[in-house]
């Protein structure tokens, strides 16, 4: 199973509406392509997002994320959370617990 970490920086005062799409839009489709969110968090000092989420198939993140971005029902994804994203950064992790 590989894991990430995804950290977003959401334009000032938009972070509520950025979870509300990520929840109703986001979540339920990277399910749909096999992806398992372990936790997701909002930090409203700083306007940040963070989550962590996982992918076991057999053609790996990479391919499945590319696959997840290239769909068309992430285009057509509305609202789309990421209008809010100022800035991002993804990592991969493995799990030591």
């Amino acid at each position: 199973m590989q894991y990430q970490m995804r950290r977003y920086r959401i334009a000032d005062g938009e972070l509520k509406e950025f979870v509300d799409a990520w929840l109703t839009g986001v979540v339920p489709l990277r399910e749909q392509f096999g992806f398992r969110f372990h936790g997701a968090w909002s930090i409203e000092e700083s306007n940040e997002f963070v989550c962590v989420m996982s992918y076991a198939g057999s053609e790996g993140f990479t391919a499945a994320d590319a696959a997840y971005y290239d769909s068309e029902e992430r285009r057509q994804l509305s609202p789309d959370p990421a209008v809010h994203i100022v800035s991002s950064d993804e990592r991969s992790a493995h799990q030591v617990l």
